[in-house]
């Protein structure tokens, strides 16, 4: 601009649109032609769909996140729209552009101190927690967590007992005994064929599961046995630490055989943190001892130095079922982690 006069319209310099003419919006695009696909496995930024699953055209689809989905977390059981080439050819790459609603959504945290959720699957309606009887040893912990997971999560559980040829259930189940968790025991024959494989399949039937567990507990032995052909690797138990290799790297959803549901199968993994769960939504997690809470005085936050907390005297009365006083333990541990997490309590 020039000082002394009146400005012209040569004077007045006008920095051009890097992105070009067009209007920036705030709308996004709908993409009514989008074709629904299941996620059925990620790797290293790319995600494989299954397109017209049991259809004429069902084929495999890989898939890249559309920059406006930003961060939101797409896994394995994800019901995703697709756009661009979804062919299927080799070297294709379709684009997911909207994730649709989910009927379920299981997460962890790597830590009851860390409230950052780890998402592991999408749209499950039963999770089966594969638990070893010996060879690691059980971990009732683990257990626990996930069974508060899923039952936040609004999903059914199930326990597949493992290595039952090593030791018997009977210890292990009675502390689970007062929450009705179904169950299922299994163990390699002499033959290399499982037995209780059956009755494990009737539970899967017409569902999508999700296995979870410890490395070395067997559980991509079972998955091998339910989906021949899916060469999930299986490893052996650390005979120092006692605890399982890692094997499985990634989760895999895996269409049963005869059609009738799914199967993930999720990496072995060493801890399962709550840091994501309300504290106020852990006790009705623990049916045995929720309906107890009632007698508590109001404000009782039910844990080890509670005042007049009516669960101790429910347990020491028998009301809370023979593995009463183990029940209320695990409970409070976990409680006391949350509440450390919870800021409303610092």
């Amino acid at each position: 601009m020039r000082r002394g006069r009146d400005l012209d319209e040569s004077d007045v310099r006008v920095r051009p649109n890097r992105r070009g003419s067009r209007p920036r919006t705030k709308d996004r695009p709908a993409h009514r032609d989008a074709v629904p696909a299941r996620v059925v496995a990620v790797d290293r930024g790319r995600w494989r769909t299954v397109v017209d699953a049991g259809g004429p055209d069902e084929r495999e689809v890989t898939a890249m996140r559309a920059r406006e989905l930003g961060r939101s977390p797409v896994v394995p059981g994800d019901i995703v729209a697709l756009t661009g080439d979804v062919s299927g050819r080799d070297g294709s790459l379709a684009r997911i552009v909207r994730i649709e609603d989910r009927s379920s959504f299981l997460r962890r945290s790597a830590d009851d101190d860390d409230p950052t959720e780890r998402p592991l699957v999408a749209n499950v309606d039963l999770v089966v927690l594969v638990t070893a009887l010996a060879d690691p040893e059980p971990r009732a912990g683990m257990v626990d967590r996930c069974l508060v997971a899923a039952y936040v999560a609004g999903i059914d559980a199930l326990l597949a007992l493992t290595k039952a040829d090593l030791r018997g259930p009977e210890d292990f189940l009675r502390d689970y005994a007062p929450l009705g968790v179904e169950h299922v025991v299994t163990h390699v024959r002499p033959d290399g064929t499982i037995e209780g494989l059956e009755a494990l399949r009737e539970h899967l039937h017409g569902r999508t599961s999700v296995l979870i567990g410890h490395s070395g507990v067997g559980k991509s032995t079972l998955l091998n046995a339910l989906v021949p052909g899916a060469d999930r690797a299986t490893g052996a138990v650390n005979d120092v630490t006692g605890r399982g290799r890692h094997t499985s790297s990634s989760a895999l959803a895996l269409r049963l055989p005869d059609r009738s549901g799914w199967v993930i199968d999720t990496p072995g993994v060493r801890s399962f943190g709550l840091g994501h769960v309300d504290p106020d939504d852990l006790l009705d997690a623990f049916e045995d001892l929720a309906p107890l809470a009632a007698e508590c005085p109001r404000g009782c936050t039910h844990l080890e130095d509670a005042p007049d907390c009516a669960l101790d005297e429910a347990v020491e009365q028998g009301r809370a079922g023979t593995a009463g006083a183990s029940r209320l333990g695990s409970y409070r541990r976990l409680a006391a982690a949350l509440r450390r997490n919870d800021p409303w309590e610092a």
